[in-house]
């Protein structure tokens, strides 16, 4: 008799490929993969650990599919990913609900661990060193829709930002061979992927830890000969990292799209050596000054903390006025979270929590004004779009992504005449725009 599965996953889209790898690893004659948790046999909840808000959404996730035990068919609840890698011995003792918690480098041991439990055998809590590395040849269950997918090209990460625990998480950085991801990408071309995002803690670290002169430029140019790839994307691009040669890359490359997630976290020299970043105001302004100048109408978006250790009303302000100066498309705050663990944790000068909160609403209030004076600058143009279906509002309209808009989180466009398939890339002429979201027509070939 199969067993049927279902499986959460929360977090970034790093922690979305681990559970396809793990979905992946089901053999399709003893289980049977729903999306309906109280149709499941068994349950599993990939985590997040990153910061405080992620844990909260973690525990909450599990408490509540816990009550599939009693009031549905759920014999086994498994509790994978970051938060049991990082809090192994304190969730066995407060989260009695979990039948077993498996880390972040045991999703190739799932089908075992899944049929000891099933057949009467506790293989207890298996958290492993954090030194796993998917490849081409892994079995994966991709999510997303059949157009567009992630591709994981290296793991961990090797920056050791002082308030960041994803190096103790995840471990060092790992990076991916680049004829396996290579093939990985033309595979999933094969099935009908049209956009492939690639992602890693760090993009532009890639190939670091190699000696055979792996990189991403290299990487790059293998990607782009691939026929039948449309787009694609790069995402969490250190800014230290980011070379000329990359930049002259993306601008000449059709196919890469001109779109940087770049991860700048401050403007304050005294701040940036506290988070130990490698780079300071100068080197941040010179980066956007050198992409500007090679892509003007590039689309950017960058992730601030406010509320870091120390950080003054005056280091504020100058954030808040560098901000104002409209260098971002697009735009995250994180709330400092003090993370055990960390060298930032131990800082003094804490930052109270409710003026995190009057920070972080500031700064994103300043940014919604710089994102709709730029969408509206693009009223009048036509830009490739990826349709996506019936939009979120509304099922008298279409939907779909510009080729400035990433997956998951930048905004929509609403199509308002024309028609398409789903997974067509047509041409949109756009004719109006929100602070996030664009309004467009298809215009006919």
């Amino acid at each position: 008799m199969k067993h049927t599965v279902s499986l959460v996953s929360l977090g970034c889209p790093k922690n979305l490929v681990d559970a396809e790898v793990m979905l992946g690893h089901l053999p399709t004659d003893r289980y049977e993969i729903v999306t309906d948790e109280s149709q499941a046999d068994v349950i599993i909840v990939n985590t997040c650990a990153f910061i405080r808000e992620a844990k909260e959404e973690s525990v909450e996730t599990i408490l509540d599919v816990a009550d599939y035990k009693l009031n549905g068919r759920c014999q086994l609840l498994v509790v994978s990913g970051c938060l049991p890698q990082r809090y192994q011995v304190e969730l066995a003792e407060d989260l009695p609900e979990v039948d077993l918690f498996v880390g972040t480098a045991d999703a190739p041991r799932v089908v075992e661990l899944l049929d000891q439990y099933l057949q009467g055998q506790s293989p207890g809590h298996v958290i492993g060193l954090p030194d796993y590395l998917y490849d081409h040849e892994t079995p994966r269950v991709t999510s997303s829709p059949y157009y567009s997918a992630y591709v994981k090209i290296a793991e961990g990460c090797s920056n050791h930002c002082s308030y960041c625990v994803i190096p103790s998480i995840r471990g060092t950085l790992r990076s991916r061979p680049i004829s396996s991801i290579v093939a990985e990408v033309e595979r999933l071309v094969s099935e009908g992927v049209k956009e492939i995002n690639l992602i890693a803690q760090d993009v532009t670290a890639y190939g670091a830890d190699r000696d055979d002169g792996a990189a991403i430029e290299p990487l790059l140019r293998e990607l782009v000969s691939i026929e039948g790839l449309v787009w694609l994307r790069l995402l969490y691009a250190y800014p230290d990292g980011i070379s000329d040669e990359l930049l002259d890359l993306i601008a000449s490359e059709e196919k890469i799209c001109k779109y940087l997630d770049v991860p700048i976290q401050h403007i304050d020299d005294a701040l940036l050596g506290a988070m130990n970043r490698r780079i300071d105001e100068a080197g941040i302004r010179g980066l956007l000054e050198r992409i500007r100048s090679r892509m003007p109408d590039a689309t950017l978006r960058t992730s601030l903390i406010v509320g870091f250790p120390g950080e003054t009303d005056e280091q504020f302000r100058k954030l808040l006025a560098f901000v104002e100066e409209g260098h971002f498309e697009r735009l995250g705050v994180f709330r400092y979270s003090q993370e055990e663990g960390t060298a930032a944790a131990r800082l003094d000068s804490q930052v109270p929590e409710r003026t995190k909160q009057a920070r972080y609403r500031r700064l994103m209030k300043a940014q919604s004004r710089i994102s709709f004076r730029k969408n509206r600058a693009l009223v009048g143009r036509v830009e490739p779009v990826l349709v996506e279906g019936y939009s979120d509002e509304t099922d008298l309209l279409l939907g779909g992504r510009a080729i400035c808009q990433a997956p998951d989180v930048d905004g929509q466009v609403y199509i308002t005449a024309g028609q398409a398939n789903v997974g067509d890339i047509v041409s949109l002429r756009i004719t109006d725009s929100s602070e996030y979201d664009l309004i467009g027509e298809i215009v006919e070939a």
